[in-house]
Parts: structure tokens; sequence; C-alpha cells
């Protein structure tokens, strides 16, 4: 295992995590009684071949259901000062919530502390605030380490670039903010290189949220994925392009059973060709996006478009047009669909909504900032077309 330094948290990290999204029982809070023994065996194999791999980060949330618990059962058989802990609350407008919720963690955990507590899902400038008021959450979190309950401090999110960076930069009055940060960015998702450099400028811990799954469903690639990054495997390419970058400490590797380490693990072995492996297949895959779209737009699709609170009828255009551009441009339908129909059905997660009204609102008019004002129209209407299916739940809400 190679392992990063964790930005100012002074913590050797792993570069993969075992992020706890998909080994629980279940999305909903249960007693243990009712885990099945399959599942808790499964989930027990899993995070004891993630350690046995070197991979001693077990990441987890208030919010993942029964993973906690099922943790629980699990974390206090290892020698403590061996693993690396992160669990997650959510934001309150109530900073006191926010500490019962902990503590109830921490007791579901059967720990006595842990290394990483992370303010879950601060995904709207009301979260931040939440977070950075006077004796908000992020104060609390500092008295829960003066406590000895918890080691570092930070934040995961599925904010805009602007909001991201607006928290990473935050300082509060003992000019101290957040330790570290989690948040997307991988091959197919670019926005967030400016957050990861401001978090290097305070030298932040950083952490990659789901890279395989968000960045692309790679555990399944589509046909003409698997063609573009040949003789790489889609998620392997993947995990050598984000890693390649120091800036980059740990990528979560949500394993839902113990056989899910092995690709990403093969990726190691190819860190030091890096340089010389990944251009040829960026090239393959620029090329075929050009193709697909149009060599102005696979470029310059973002260029001049608002987020979505600032897009007509709060449609998230920036998205749209990105899921269409993968769509078409390497084949990833499937990502696609699953990504549309979340818009307007996953909360604060998933911002903005679907192009299901673009035709009542002046998409062309409202856009002229774009160089394909004229079309976007056109280019929603398609892509609603190409994706809109029953909405799905979030997996959180399954």
């Amino acid at each position: 295992m190679l392992y990063r330094r964790f930005g100012r948290t002074e913590i050797e990290m792993p570069v993969f995590s075992c992020g706890g999204m998909r080994y629980q029982q279940s999305w909903s809070d249960m007693p243990l009684g009712e885990v099945e023994a399959g599942n808790q065996a499964n989930l027990e194999a899993t995070i004891r071949r993630s350690v046995e791999l070197g991979i001693n980060h077990i990441e987890t949330a208030r919010g993942y259901g029964s993973s906690e618990r099922q943790l629980g059962e699990v974390l206090p058989t290892f020698k403590r000062d061996k693993l690396i802990v992160q669990t997650k609350i959510a934001p309150k407008a109530d900073a006191g919530e926010f500490v019962a919720e902990f503590r109830d963690s921490l007791k579901r955990l059967k720990l006595e502390y842990v290394d990483l507590l992370g303010i879950h899902g601060i995904n709207t400038h009301e979260h931040l605030w939440w977070a950075t008021k006077p004796k908000g959450c992020l104060a609390a979190a500092r008295q829960l380490v003066k406590e000895g309950l918890v080691r570092h401090v930070g934040f995961s999110t599925h904010g805009t670039p602007a909001l991201i960076r607006d928290a990473v930069n935050y300082k509060g009055a003992d000019d101290h903010g957040f330790d570290y940060v989690n948040l997307h960015w991988y091959y197919i998702f670019q926005q967030n290189w400016g957050a990861i450099e401001d978090a290097t400028k305070h030298d932040m811990g950083v952490f990659i949220i789901s890279p395989s799954d968000k960045g692309g469903m790679l555990y399944r690639p589509p046909e003409k994925l698997k063609t573009l990054c040949h003789p790489l495997h889609p998620l392997v390419f993947n995990c050598v392009y984000c890693l390649s970058r120091p800036q980059v400490h740990t990528l979560s590797l949500g394993a839902s059973c113990p056989e899910d380490f092995e690709l990403q693990m093969s990726s190691l072995l190819l860190l030091g060709q890096a340089d010389t492996i990944l251009p040829p297949i960026e090239a393959v895959l620029e090329a075929a996006m050009e193709e697909a779209v149009g060599r102005e737009l696979a470029h310059d699709f973002k260029k001049g478009l608002p987020q979505w609170d600032g897009a007509p009828g709060y449609i998230n255009v920036l998205t749209i047009l990105w899921l269409r551009n993968l769509a078409l441009g390497w084949g990833m339908v499937e990502y696609a669909k699953m990504r549309y129909n979340l818009l307007g059905n996953g909360g604060h997660w998933f911002h903005g909504l679907n192009a299901a009204h673009a035709e009542d609102v002046d998409v062309a008019g409202a856009l002229q900032g774009s160089p394909f004002a004229e079309k976007i129209g056109e280019y929603l209407a398609e892509a609603h077309e190409m994706l809109y299916e029953t909405p799905k739940k979030r997996l959180s809400e399954s």
C-alpha cells in the first residue's frame, strides 16, 4: 500500500480508503438484531480484507443507515492505533443536536474516539453558516477535539465549486478552519480542482468521494468506454489519473465485498508510469468526444453558463450538457441516466432541475453569455429524450 501525508493532520493516509456506503445491511437505521448474519459476515470480511491490504482508513457516516452499528461489532476487534476511523455528521442549525448525534455515533461504533470527524454535506451556504457561525458545528467539533473524542475536523460536500472554495478558505477567529475536505473530483468531473489547489495551500487533507461510482459507475463501464481506455480498465485509468496528482491524498473505495479491492489495487503498480500511460488514453478520449459532439462543445460547453441557481427555471444546464456529452461521446448512458434522474429528486445533494420544463422558459435569452445559447434548448430537449426515466431515489433513500 502507498501512503500519503494527509495534510496538517499528519496522518499517514493510505491512498485508498474503505468507504462505508455499500456493504451495510440497510440505508435505514435498524437495530443490530435485525441485521442478517450473512450481511454482517460479509461486512466483517470486507473490513478485514481492507486492513490486510493496508487500507486502514475506515470511513462511514451517521447517515449511512446501519453502517455505524455494524462497524461497531468489528472495529473494536482491531488494535485501535492501527486504524484511522472517520465518521460524518450532518450540519445542524443547533450545534447541540450535532454533538448529540456524534456522541450517539461514537456509541454505535463502540470506540473511545474517532480520528476524523466530517461535517457531512456542506452543500449550501446555509449549511456553511450552520457550521461556521459563532457556537456552530465547527466550534462544537473543536470542543470535542479538546475532550479527546475527535482528533481532526473536516467536511464533505456536494456543493458548487464556489461554495466549496468558500468552505475550504474559511478561517475562524482562531485562524483555524477545517483540517480536511471530502469532495468530488475525477477524470470526468474536474470542476473542483480549484478547491483542491486552495486546500493544498492551507495544508488540508484531500479525500476524493466515490471516484469509481459517482466518477462514472466504472465498476461496470460501457463497452465504448472500455475500448477508449484500452489497455487499461476505465476504473484503473481513473485511479491512476487521480493519484498521479500529489495534491490528492486518498480515494474512497466503496467496497461491497472483499473482492472489490483487487481492481483498484492493481492501479498502484502503474503510478510510476502515469506520465507515459495516461496521455495516449486521454488523447483517444478527447478525440472521441470531439467526434461525437463537436470540438467546441467538447471543450467549451461550460463557457458562460451559470450554476443551477442562476439558470433559467433553475434548470441545471451545466450538469445536463455534461451528461449529454458523456452519453454521446463515451457511451456512458447508464451513468448519465442515473445522474439526470436525480435532478429535482435528490434534495441539496443534487442541485437544480432537469429539462422537463425547458420549453416554458426563455433558455436562449437567459444564457446569452454562452456561445451555444441558440442551441442549448435543442441540447436540453435531446438530453431529456435520451436520459429521462421515472425518477429514482438516492441510494440513501432506497
